[in-house]
């Protein structure tokens, strides 16, 4: 078969083999293109890495199941709530790895979680000081929290039907039994529990995740507090949940306002 300047096979692109032929810039750079385009897509599906993506750094890390770590840092947070860990007291991974039975590692990493919530800090080569509070910081917290949920809480008593309301009473009843078991720390997750749920009806997920963090702050105990929240007070809080349902539910904005205040000012 000639070959010339018909082209190859007769299709009229020239055949780079013929003297003098070229292949045009243009031409070798879009076959480049191609092919990287091809081989890219081919990667793609197999879920390999790609030319166009950006590369991914090394994790600095050793990726871990996360459960043990979890229990630890629930744990925790139990004990720091119900006050068996205690202000300005400095504890050690090892130590309180050996009180959950498990090993240092957890223990620590969930103290550096804690530490970014700013419950404790981290001492070198000791371990960890859980943080000292005073009144005027759980004073300024309860009034942070009334600024982001009183309002929310009101534009939700317009919006909301009557039904759903209705629907978050087993949380606040939970909380009432909770109160009378007299735990602080089984208190505290019940009563995080009903008030997260009332803010997911705004459907604000950024809002709730605030929201409780600065709730779980103002569970903290107090440095030097010489009476904690007792039974009495802990029921006295959770019946102000279930009068808040009825007036939300009633649409009673007035008395719901003044109760979520009150109640802000009861967790001082």
């Amino acid at each position: 078969m000639k070959q010339g300047a018909q082209g190859s096979a007769g299709t009229g692109i020239p055949d780079p083999r013929t003297r003098g032929a070229r292949v045009p810039p243009q031409s070798r750079a879009a076959d480049v293109d191609r092919d990287r385009d091809l081989a890219d897509g081919a990667d793609a599906v197999r879920g390999e890495h790609t030319h166009s993506e950006t590369p991914f750094p090394r994790p600095r890390q050793t990726l871990q199941r996360p459960s043990v770590r979890g229990q630890v840092l629930d744990a925790l947070r139990t004990a720091l709530v119900g006050g068996e860990l205690t202000p300005g007291e400095v504890y050690s991974a090892p130590a309180l790895g050996d009180r959950f039975g498990v090993s240092a590692t957890p223990v620590r990493e969930a103290m550096q979680q804690l530490a970014t919530e700013g419950a404790v800090e981290v001492v070198p080569n000791r371990g960890f000081r859980v943080v000292e509070r005073g009144a005027r910081e759980l004073a300024e917290l309860a009034e942070i929290r009334a600024l982001i949920e009183v309002p929310v809480m009101l534009r939700l008593a317009r919006t909301v039907p009557t039904a759903r309301w209705a629907d978050l009473r087993p949380l606040a009843e939970g909380t009432v039994r909770a109160a009378s078991s007299g735990c602080r720390a089984t208190y505290a997750e019940s009563d995080r529990a009903f008030h997260r749920a009332v803010l997911a009806l705004s459907g604000n997920e950024q809002l709730v995740h605030l929201a409780e963090d600065l709730h779980r702050r103002t569970q903290w105990p107090l440095a030097g507090s010489p009476v904690p929240r007792g039974r009495a007070d802990l029921v006295a809080d959770a019946a102000e949940h279930l009068a808040l349902l009825e007036a939300l539910g009633a649409g009673e904005w007035d008395v719901a306002q003044s109760l979520v205040r009150e109640h802000f000012a009861g967790a001082e």
